[in-house]
């Protein structure tokens, strides 16, 4: 926008002085005056364009759209896992999830791959050892991607919360380098309101089997 009003008030600035048959002292001045607020607008635009680069694109992650989430969950936790994913995939630039806890996936939602069988690699390992989140901003650049064969093929960011020491929530986005600093604290808190969860109804079971509200 301030390109673009510089540039129209220089052009007028330009015919006005070629088309005035006889230049007042007035003129003059006010001539001075609107050229150095071109310039201003001008050289704000050309400053904007450098202080906000432009985003990368998003782009059409390749799978099917599913929400697959384990039956034998009580409903409440049921309930609360929809609930997350759903906030998460609406609210961020999230495209695909994978709750991995206690050795077996509980949801899968969003842009699926045909492959649901999560087999920790190295950085699930290390997200589950230090109980610390892994960011991967560009999917490119790492090599440990390929653990991640349960994400759509092409995904472009992805995030690994831990859910305490059992498990690890995953998200795929279609954006690299997109999530914000706030994104990370707020799936990070929803994170730790899904491992209270979790470790209450494993707790209820003998030898931490897989929780059902049938028995």
């Amino acid at each position: 926008m301030p390109l673009g009003a510089g540039g129209i008030a220089g052009t007028l600035l330009m015919l006005n002085r070629v088309l005035t048959p006889e230049l007042t002292d007035s003129q003059a001045r006010s001539d001075a005056v609107g050229v150095i607020l071109t310039a201003v607008l001008v050289l704000t635009g050309l400053l904007w364009q450098q202080v906000q680069p432009r985003q990368p694109d998003s782009i059409i992650l390749e799978g099917a759209e599913g929400f697959e989430l384990s039956p034998n969950l009580p409903d409440s936790l049921q309930t609360e896992l929809a609930w997350a994913s759903h906030l998460l995939l609406t609210n961020t630039v999230t495209r695909s999830i994978v709750i991995y806890y206690q050795g077996q996936v509980l949801l899968r939602r969003g842009i699926l791959a045909p492959k649901a069988e999560v087999i920790p690699g190295a950085i699930l390992d290390r997200v589950l050892t230090k109980q610390k989140a892994i960011y991967l901003v560009d999917t490119k650049v790492y090599p440990g991607r390929i653990e991640f064969d349960y994400l759509p093929i092409n995904t472009q960011g992805i995030i690994c919360q831990p859910l305490g020491d059992q498990g690890v929530m995953i998200l795929g986005a279609n954006v690299p380098r997109s999530y914000t600093k706030q994104d990370e604290a707020w799936i990070e808190g929803i994170a730790d309101k899904l491992t209270n969860s979790l470790e209450l109804a494993w707790s209820i079971t003998d030898n931490k089997a897989l929780p059902n509200d049938k028995k």
